[in-house]
Parts: structure tokens; C-alpha cells; sequence
């Protein structure tokens, strides 16, 4: 075993004998020089050897087996070469998006990701074009598999990613069966953050003589910074970032997003909200960019929208605070993202937006860093007016003690004298001209009525009488256990812990209680959810048939009983996880 730390990596990705294309590709990204598990993994990939690395997300395992899948495939050949398999949709998007950076400069090679929740059309486009680089989850993998759509006879290269998180999903089965799919000379790589004995088994009999790598992630953040995070919704992200500024008391602020149009789209929306802000990133020309990080300085800018490769180098001292608005999936980016504050020995607060479906990101974060960020609830609409009214106060204070008051205010009573209107009302009236009617945020809507069901992510857990009882057909026969059923219902759903009841499992089927307030859509989604391979086919349960006795209802044999307790204990493992990841 090859054992690796943050302190070593070598100089940079030249010595490698990567295409240079890719080459380039990762130095337009701003990758200066490999990490750890890159230096310690891609030069055996090179080589064609098996290889299992031990590694925490975040550490840039996913560069350390594309960079050599890139170069070594033929771009010319229209096959599935490359199969990399992860545990969520989100993971797998992640790993594809990656891919398609690496490969940025290579226009002939096709990345393709397949999951659940997208239709198949779109994905039968792209085997048709013949992508060469397949990222997948294991439950869609197989459905294509077993519809003859997909055809991995000719595959040379397949990457294992999370593993452990795959097997812990209950996917063994799932990837084994891929497994047998393959070819039998073909280069693996199993990338795991823990080796249990599930992974050695499955690394001894599909692996040949694999070169094994660990590392061990020394990440840590300055001690002056108070580190939060905020879950919310992608929908409501902007609404929660514009309460958050109106409410929070900061000299100025870099907000991270991933992509360069998405720095100029967010700031735009800032700036139509009245926040003085301005956007940062790589197609900015370096004079126009010196002149934005002059204007932040001297207090002409507050707020900088900004990409990882634009922020590169900046040191600003007067920035109070770092918004994570897009969390990022590499550990070591959230830490050189916040340490653009708490610089020259001043305090600074980092806060991330974290969606539920990526609480694994963030746990990852916490392991890396080896702090526990603090949840801090969503700004009220009270919390957001008392502010206002608060800076509407102070701006007349500042400006009874303006030099032009004496003008205006023989202009004001003139007028009152005139038209025979109170000063109040004139004041008012003068007001209203700088403020538009919306001054006050409008009351949120009452629970259950926002129309849009992702936003049921941001609810209070549910409880009490408002769950209602389904029927899914999967049971103890198709050995399901209540964490499963969780896991699949959540992620499709779009569901969190707090949004399940009782499961009761039976032998041929379960019921699960659910929010009693579903809407038609997400109700058609759960119907076509599937654990494992089996249809759960959720539909309301209508009791027991008659002759049935008291079988339906709670927890009874086999039900959640004391392993819904335990599960119950460990509710950051519910929402982000599921087996429907298709």
C-alpha cells in the first residue's frame, strides 16, 4: 500500500504524460499542481494498472482517474470505452460536468451521464452519437443494460466511485451484475472513503493486483472564522441570499458560485435589488478586473460574485464575510474560499447554501476540515422589515445633519403651505418617491400553499396527524429495509427525515406513512420509483381487505420497531441518499 498526505504531490501535471489537450484543459481551470491521491494515483492509471485509493470526497479524486481515462481512450472510436459508476445523480452530474471540463479541448469526445428522474430519450440520443464515456448510476445502468441499449463488450476502462457509499446504499447486487457485464481485461479503479470488508472483497475478485493508495486529508480552516451553513432549496437560493444581505451586517463580501455566467447572472440580480455588486471571473481582461478588486478595496463595491480560478490570489483584507452560494464538491476549494476573510488577524463568517440533496457535500466538509459547521434557520420576513425600517430611521438621521437641509426644507413647507398638506404627509410622500410601494416584504405564504414542492425543503420536519398511510409492493421477500425505503422515497421525492412516519414492512409489501399534502407530481414520481430493481408502485393504502384482521397499520413484526429508532438517531444519512438514483 502506497500511503500519501496534503504535504506531498509533485511539482506539477507536465511529467505525467498527459495528452496535451487535457493539459490544457486543467490549466485554463487553474490547476497548478496535483493533489495527493492525483500524484499518487494517475501515474499507475497511466500505466494501465488496477488501482483502489482510499479518499475522502473532495480531495480531487475525480481528476485523478479522468485525466488518464482522456488520454489513454480513442476519441475516434464511437463506443462506450470508459463506465464510471456513482451512488446519486448528483455525484454522477458532478463527475460528468468534470469530465467535460477535462476534456474541453477535445470536441470529439463524448461524456454522457445516465440517471433516474431524466428521461430516456436524451439518453438514448447519446448512445446513439456514441459517447465514449458513460458516467452512470448503477440502477439506470442496468435498466439500459437489460433494454440491450447499452453495450459494454468493447469497455476498457471502469471506475468505481464511493464505493463504500454504493454498497451501503444496498447497489452490491447492482454492481455486480454491471461487473459481469465487462469485459474480463479491463483496467479498474475503486475509489472508497473506508476499506470495509464488503470493498476488499469485491477489489480481490474484480481487481488485478491493484496498486493501493491512502490519503490522509490534513485540511484545516483558521480558527477566527465562524463557519454556518444555511439549507435551502435551489429555487428559494436567491430569495434566501437577498434576505440574508439585508439582514446581515457586513463590511464587504465575495459570493462563490462554479460556473463564469453564473458570476454575471447572479450579480446583475443583486444589483436589480438595490445591492451594489459586481461580477469576477476567468473572460475578464486583467485591467477590468484590477479596477473591480480596487473598487472592493476602497469601499466603492461591496459585494464581488466571483469563480475558484478568479479568486485566485485575491487578498482583500475588508472582506467580512464569504457566501458559499454554489457548495463546492472539492474540500480543499471551501477552504480557499473562506480564507479570503479573517485576514491581518480580523474575524471573518463563512456560510454555505447547502441543498438537502447536498448534505453529503457538506458532511464531507465537516470530515476535512474537522469542524461542525453551525445550522442557522432561514431570515423571517420580521427579521427583513425590522431591518428595513431600521435603515430608513438611520438615512433620515444622516441626512437632518445634510448641509442642503435648510433649502429643502424651505421647498417643504411652502409647499405645506400651499396645498395645505402636513409635514408627515409630505415626508411621506417624499419617501414613497425613493421606495417604491414594496418597501415591506410580503408575508410568506401559510405552509402547504407555495405551489412548488421543492421548497417543501425548507419546512419544519412534519409530525402529529399529518402523515397518511401508502402501500408500496417491495417486502421483506425483496429483503428492503426501512433505511431504503427511506433513502429511494426521498431522493425522488424530494422528501426529508422528518417527512416520514411509520414503516411498516410485511412479506410481500410495506406501508410507509407520508406528508398527507402531496401534490400530484410528486406522487407520479414516487409510483415509478424503484428499490433496486423492484417497482415500488406507491399508491394510498386503502386498509385491510376483508378477512385481512388488523394487518395494516403499526409497526408490528417486521415493522420500523426498534430499527426505525436507531435509524432515526442518524437522520443527516436519510435525505440525500436513496436507491432510486437511476
Amino acid at each position: 500500500m502506497s500511503d500519501t498526505d496534503n504535504s506531498t504531490s509533485t511539482d506539477s501535471f507536465g511529467g505525467f504524460g498527459i495528452d496535451d489537450r487535457v493539459l490544457k484543459a486543467i490549466d485554463g481551470l487553474g490547476y497548478e499542481s496535483p493533489s495527493p491521491i492525483q500524484a499518487a494515483t494517475i501515474p499507475p492509471l497511466m500505466d494501465g494498472r488496477d488501482v483502489v485509493g482510499l479518499a475522502q470526497t473532495g480531495t480531487g479524486k475525480t481528476a485523478a482517474f479522468a485525466i488518464p481515462i482522456l488520454t489513454r481512450l480513442d476519441a475516434s472510436a464511437r463506443k462506450p470505452q470508459a463506465l464510471v459508476l456513482a451512488p446519486t445523480r448528483e455525484l454522477a452530474l458532478q463527475v460528468s460536468e468534470a469530465f467535460s471540463s477535462y476534456s474541453a479541448h477535445m470536441p470529439e469526445v463524448k461524456i454522457l451521464p445516465i440517471y433516474g428522474g431524466q428521461s430516456y430519450g436524451i439518453q438514448l440520443s447519446g448512445l446513439r452519437r456514441g459517447a465514449q464515456v458513460i458516467v452512470g448510476t448503477p440502477g439506470r445502468v442496468i435498466d439500459h443494460l437489460d433494454k440491450g441499449t447499452l453495450d459494454l463488450s468493447e469497455l476498457e476502462y471502469l471506475v468505481l466511485d464511493e464505493a463504500d457509499e454504493m454498497l451501503t446504499m444496498g447497489f452490491a447486487e447492482d454492481v455486480e451484475r454491471i461487473l459481469a457485464d465487462t469485459p474480463d481485461r479491463k483496467q479498474v479503479a475503486l475509489f472508497s472513503a473506508t476499506m470495509p470488508a464488503a470493498i476488499g472483497r469485491l477489489a480481490r475478485k474484480y481487481l488485478d493486483n491493484p496498486q493501493e493508495v491512502t490519503v490522509k486529508a490534513k485540511t484545516a480552516t483558521a480558527q477566527n472564522i465562524t463557519q454556518k451553513y444555511l439549507q435551502v432549496s435551489h429555487q428559494r437560493k436567491l430569495d434566501a441570499l437577498t434576505r440574508v444581505l439585508e439582514v446581515e451586517q457586513f463590511d464587504a463580501m465575495i459570493i462563490f458560485v462554479r460556473t463564469k455566467s453564473a458570476t454575471e447572472e447572479l450579480a446583475e440580480k443583486l444589483r436589480a435589488r438595490g445591492l451594489s455588486s459586481m461580477a469576477i471571473n476567468g473572460d475578464m481582461v486583467q485591467a477590468q478586473r484590477e479596477r473591480t478588486i480596487n473598487q472592493l478595496k476602497d469601499g466603492s463595491l461591496d459585494i464581488l460574485v466571483a469563480t475558484d480560478v478568479a479568486a485566485r490570489g485575491l487578498d482583500v483584507d475588508r472582506i467580512s464575510h464569504v457566501v458559499n452560494y454554489d457548495i463546492p464538491h472539492d474540500t480543499e476549494s471551501y477552504v480557499h474560499r473562506i480564507g479570503r476573510t479573517g485576514r491581518a488577524g480580523r474575524s471573518g463568517t463563512a456560510l454555505l447554501f447547502v441543498s438537502p440533496r447536498e448534505r453529503h457535500l457538506l458532511r464531507s466538509i465537516e470530515r476535512a476540515t474537522r469542524q461542525q459547521l453551525e445550522e442557522i434557520d432561514l431570515p423571517s420576513v420580521d427579521d427583513v422589515n425590522a431591518q428595513r425600517v431600521a435603515k430608513f430611521a438611520d438615512s433620515i438621521t444622516e441626512n437632518l445633519a445634510s448641509d442642503n437641509l435648510d433649502l429643502f426644507r424651505g421647498l417643504v413647507e411652502n409647499y405645506a403651505r400651499e396645498h395645505d398638506v402636513t409635514m408627515a404627509d409630505i415626508a411621506a410622500a417624499l419617501a414613497l418617491e425613493t421606495r417604491d410601494g414594496g418597501f415591506l416584504m410580503a408575508p410568506d405564504p401559510p405552509k402547504g400553499q407555495r405551489g412548488d414542492r421543492a421548497e417543501r425543503h425548507d419546512r419544519a420536519p412534519r409530525g402529529g396527524g399529518h402523515f397518511a398511510t401508502y402501500r408500496i409492493a417491495v417486502g421483506r421477500r425483496h429483503k428492503v429495509s426501512p433505511g431504503a425505503i427511506v433513502g429511494a422515497i426521498a431522493n425522488e421525492g424530494g422528501l426529508t427525515r422528518g417527512d416520514f412516519g411509520n414503516i411498516s414492512i410485511r412479506d410481500d409489501f410495506s406501508l410507509v406513512e407520508l406528508p398527507n399534502d402531496l401534490d400530484s407530481e410528486t406522487l407520479a414520481l414516487l409510483k415509478h420509483t424503484k428499490i433496486g430493481r423492484n417497482p415500488i408502485d406507491l399508491r394510498p393504502d386503502m386498509g385491510p381487505p376483508r378477512g385481512r384482521g388488523g394487518a395494516r397499520g403499526g409497526p408490528g413484526k417486521g415493522g420500523y420497531g426498534k430499527r426505525g429508532d436507531k435509524f432515526g438517531k442518524r437522520p443527516a444519512r436519510v435525505a440525500g441518499r436513496g436507491r432510486d438514483h437511476r
